[in-house]
């Protein structure tokens, strides 16, 4: 077990760790830094199983590095289930693996409050998105609280050291951890509430005087606060989450998604592995194949189903001139190992997707990065009332929601990949698009909001005219006819 795989130098970053601390994990300890997650404290210091699937017993690990799935939920203080990549890690703190049943402990020590908010315009959701949609609302005279379960903010842009395209209303030439921090000064100008490590547990309806109800809880050093949100506004920005590949061995740690493997290396400067396998070319992979060079990882291949490369010619030209080969109409046959991946076979496939016999290859890989797409994260949504409809131009199910990013559910509206899947600059225009509606109800400046909406539409219609998001635009415009479709019954 490597003792330590955290990166000490990058082209690019500088890790602020903070302090040096220590905790246990299964009777051991493990030396951490007090501005990493558990999960990224445990893999730094070469701990790839966080734990076992219910059924099978077969080992997990790190996934997508941002809450959205169940890969590294484990037991830390006793308490089960607690999703260890967006918990800060403390100082004396007791981690274990739960096992295949998570059960609750007899009795708990933790200090929980109850509060109670009450605020004009909720936000769950601090990534472009979302601040986009804070600024703007409170520049147009609004009190906005974001609230995000994650404790650093800036949702994805944090872990994006490339270059932004696009124009200054973009942040173009900036990177994105450069851009969240950026977004998030400005939110704080317009008097914005920021909370971090706060989670959203559900929605509980109008209340008797219209305003709509949500339960949230916040991580606290010695506990929770459980804080019961009345907002009469509520705009919800949770992004997407990343889609999983089937084959054999995909279980194993080491099989990681694109998104995960940013945040391990990008945000808290973990080396995700030595060698790695990226399935799939489009810009993400692309992107995160150089990064992986970066973080001084090699990058044995990359491979996608598709008879071309699906992202921008630049990032992959970037990848060619290193030497790292991509084949095309590929497919990955199996990752292999017992507890960790040690290697992966790839096979051609033909014009009906079916693998091609004896033309498989090899790589001795500890690392497979799958990049096949994102689906629009959006069950609070769903939960709230919203009629969805199935758009494949936006990657699946999505709420139904009009040009000003309102939903069928009076007073509830989205922004960025919640409502189909994008792009970061795509996310952040789409924010400040329903920041100025929200402020339009409420009867804020029109002229100012008028200023608003020509500028955004102006740079959406710009952006959604290239090849890449052509299908974005085609897709926002069914969504929106039948708006109008629904709104008429």
């Amino acid at each position: 077990m490597n003792s330590d795989l955290r990166i000490e130098k990058h082209p690019i970053l500088e890790f602020k760790r903070g302090k040096r601390i220590s905790f246990q994990f299964e009777g051991k300890q493990i030396e951490a830094y007090e501005n990493e997650s558990i999960a990224a404290a445990l893999f730094a210091s070469g701990v790839k199983v966080l734990s076992r699937s219910k059924r099978l017993n077969k080992p997990k690990g790190w996934f997508c590095g941002i809450g959205k799935c169940c890969s590294c939920m484990m037991r830390v203080d006793g308490i089960p289930n607690v999703r260890t990549c967006v918990v800060p890690v403390r100082e004396g703190m007791q981690v274990e693996r739960q096992g295949q049943l998570a059960e609750l402990p007899s009795h708990s020590e933790i200090h929980v409050e109850r509060e109670e908010m009450d605020v004009r315009v909720l936000i769950i959701g601090g990534g472009p998105a979302g601040l986009g949609a804070g600024i703007t609302a409170g520049k147009l005279g609004l009190d906005t609280v974001i609230i995000d379960e994650n404790f650093n903010p800036g949702g994805q842009l944090i872990k994006q050291t490339h270059k932004f395209f696009g124009s200054k209303e973009e942040y173009a030439g900036l990177r994105g951890f450069e851009i969240a921090e950026i977004m998030y000064r400005d939110l704080k100008e317009t008097g914005g509430t920021y909370l971090k490590e706060t989670s959203v547990v559900g929605y509980y309806g109008l209340k008797e005087d219209g305003r709509h109800s949500v339960i949230t809880y916040r991580r606290k050093q010695d506990g929770y606060t459980l804080i019961e949100i009345s907002a009469k506004y509520i705009v919800v920005t949770t992004g997407a989450f990343e889609n999983y590949l089937a084959f054999p061995g995909n279980y194993l740690p080491g099989v990681y998604g694109a998104g995960g493997v940013q945040t391990l290396m990008n945000v808290y400067g973990v080396k995700p592995g030595s060698k790695a396998l990226i399935v799939g070319a489009g810009n993400i992979g692309l992107i995160v194949g150089y990064q992986l060079i970066q973080a001084g990882v090699e990058v044995e291949a990359l491979i996608d189903v598709l008879p071309k490369i699906g992202g921008y010619l630049v990032h992959a030209s970037k990848l060619k001139r290193l030497g790292v080969p991509i084949y095309t109409n590929h497919t990955i046959l199996t990752a292999k190992g017992e507890e960790s991946v040690e290697g992966a076979v790839i096979v051609q496939i033909d014009e009906n997707m079916k693998p091609i016999e004896g033309t498989e290859k090899e790589f001795d890989v500890d690392l497979i990065l799958i990049s096949v797409g994102l689906s629009a994260s959006n069950k609070f949504l769903s939960q709230a009332g919203c009629e969805n409809m199935y758009v494949k131009e936006m990657g699946g199910w999505i709420p139904i929601h009009n040009d000003n990013m309102k939903t069928t559910v009076e007073g509830i509206y989205l922004a960025g990949d919640a409502g189909g899947i994008a792009e970061a600059s795509t996310a952040m225009l789409e924010g400040k698009l329903a920041g100025a509606a929200i402020a339009e109800e409420e009867g804020s400046d029109s002229n100012q909001i008028e200023i608003v909406r020509k500028t955004v539409c102006a740079e959406l219609s710009g952006i959604r005219k290239s090849d890449f998001l052509k299908n974005v635009g085609k897709g926002k415009n069914k969504c929106h006819h039948k708006w109008e479709e629904v709104k008429q019954i």
